[in-house]
C-alpha cells in the first residue's frame, strides 16, 4: 500500500511539472533511442556482408593476380591445371575488362567478362532465359555473349535481347542467353556485365593472360589445405616477384568482417550511452531542486509519521519513474527511427531486440544510481529544519 502511495505522488509531482520532467528525461530519451538505432544499423550492416560473403560461397578462394606484365600473369593452360590440386572441385579463370556496348542508336560502358562454363557454378551464376556459354563457344572463339538484366534493360528495354545481336567496341556478339538478376555484392553490381566465352575475351580485350581465378573447393573443411597448396604453387611460379599475387578466403573474410562490425557497433553503443549519463545527471540536479523545493513538505510528511525510508522510497521511485518514463519514449522513438531508416534509405537496418531490452533496463538503473543522492538527503532531514523553511 505505501509503495502505490508514493507511486502515486511520484506521478502527481511529475504530471505538476511537465515540462520539466520531459526536459529532464530529455538526455534518457537522446541516449536509449541512439544506442538502438545506432546498433541496429550496425547489426544490419553486419547481416547484409555477411549474406554477401556467404553467397560467394565458404568453400571458395579466390587467387588476384597483382603484378604487371605478361610473366606476372597466368596462362588459360595454367588457370585450369591448379584444378588438379588435391581437395579441389573446379576452377573458374576470368578476365576482365571494360568495352563500350552498343545496340541501335543505345551504347553504354559495360564490364565484359572473359569466362568459361564453369563459372555457372562457381559462381552460382545462371541464366533466366537462353543458355548458358558451352565449351565448344571457349574451343572455337565463338562471339556470343551473356548480358545481365540492367545491362539488357539500358540496351533492349523491354524487349528480349536473347537471339539479338550487341556489339562491343564495334565487334558483333550474338546473345545467347540473359543472366539471371542478382543485385549487388561487394565487388560491384551483378547486373551490369556481359559475359563472353574466356578465348575470346583474350583477343577482345587484348589480354596478356588470366589475373583472376575463383576456386571451389569440394567441402568448406578442406579451403586451408588447399589455400596452403595453392600458395606453394603461386610463390614458385612468382619467384622472382614481389606481392604478385593475393589469395582471398571468404570464410575468413566473414570472420573478420563480423568482428570488426560487432565491435564497431558496441563503439557506438557506447558513445550513444554516454548521453544517458549525461540523462542521469541532469535527473540527479532536478531531484535535488525538487527535495529543496519540497522541503517543507517533507517535515510535514515526517512530523505525521512518516519515516526515512517512506521518504527514500518516494524519492527514489520518483526518480526511477522519470528514467523509466524515458526509457519507454527512447525506445519508441528507437524502433520507429530504425524501421523508417530501414524502409526509406539506403542503409540495411535489423532492430536488435537484445539492446532494445538492455537500453530500456539501463535507463532505470540510471534512475537507480542517480536518484539515491537526492533520494537519501530528503530521507535525511530533520522534521524541525525541514519544517522551518519557507
Amino acid at each position: 500500500m505505501k509503495l502505490f502511495q508514493s507511486m502515486r505522488m511520484a506521478l502527481k509531482s511529475i504530471y505538476s511539472s511537465k515540462v520539466r520532467s520531459l526536459l529532464t528525461m530529455l538526455g534518457i530519451i537522446i541516449g536509449v533511442s541512439s544506442v538502438i538505432i545506432l546498433v541496429s544499423v550496425g547489426q544490419g550492416t553486419t547481416s547484409q556482408i555477411t549474406e554477401q560473403l556467404n553467397g560467394l560461397g565458404t568453400n571458395q578462394l579466390t587467387v588476384n593476380i597483382t603484378g604487371r606484365g605478361a610473366t606476372t600473369s597466368l596462362t588459360y593452360d595454367e588457370a585450369l591445371a591448379l584444378g588438379d590440386i588435391s581437395g579441389v572441385k573446379d576452377v573458374a579463370p576470368v578476365i576482365s575488362g571494360n568495352v563500350t556496348a552498343k545496340h541501335n542508336t543505345d551504347n553504354v560502358s559495360v564490364s565484359v567478362e572473359g569466362i568459361t562454363p564453369s563459372y555457372e557454378d562457381v559462381k552460382d551464376f545462371h541464366v533466366q532465359s537462353g543458355r548458358f556459354l558451352l565449351d565448344i563457344d571457349t574451343q572455337y572463339r565463338q562471339k556470343v555473349a551473356l548480358i545481365g538484366s540492367s545491362t539488357a534493360n539500358d540496351l533492349f528495354g523491354t524487349d528480349s535481347p536473347v537471339g539479338q545481336t550487341v556489339q562491343l567496341n564495334g565487334i558483333s556478339y550474338k546473345i545467347v542467353g540473359l543472366l539471371e538478376t542478382k543485385g549487388s555484392s561487394l565487388g560491384g553490381s551483378n547486373d551490369d556485365k556481359i559475359l563472353i566465352p574466356i578465348s575470346t575475351a583474350e583477343r577482345q580485350l587484348q589480354s596478356k593472360g588470366v589475373r583472376s581465378i575463383t576456386i571451389a573447393t569440394t567441402s568448406a573443411d578442406t579451403v586451408a589445405t588447399v589455400k596452403s597448396r595453392l600458395e606453394g604453387i603461386l610463390a614458385a611460379k612468382f619467384s622472382n616477384a614481389t606481392n604478385a599475387y593475393t589469395v582471398f578466403d571468404s570464410q575468413q573474410m566473414l570472420d573478420t568482417v563480423n568482428s570488426t562490425t560487432n565491435t564497431l557497433s558496441l563503439a557506438l553503443a557506447g558513445i550513444a550511452g554516454i548521453s544517458l549519463l549525461v540523462g542521469g545527471i541532469g535527473i540527479m540536479n532536478i531531484m535535488i531542486v525538487s527535495v529543496n523545493e519540497r522541503t517543507r513538505e517533507i517535515g510535514v510528511r515526517k512530523a505525521i509519521g512518516a519515516k526515512k525510508l517512506d521518504i527514500l522510497a518516494q524519492f527514489m521511485i520518483e526518480s526511477v519513474v522519470l528514467s523509466g518514463l524515458g526509457g519507454i519514449i527512447g525506445v519508441g522513438i528507437g524502433v520507429g527511427g530504425s524501421w523508417l531508416l530501414g524502409h526509406y534509405s539506403p542503409l540495411s537496418v535489423s532492430i536488435a531486440w537484445n539492446m532494445v531490452l538492455v537500453s530500456f533496463l539501463f535507463s532505470l538503473l540510471i534512475g537507480v544510481v542517480f536518484g539515491m543522492m537526492p533520494a537519501n538527503k530528503a530521507a535525511r532531514l530533520r522534521p524541525i529544519h525541514a519544517l522551518r523553511v519557507d
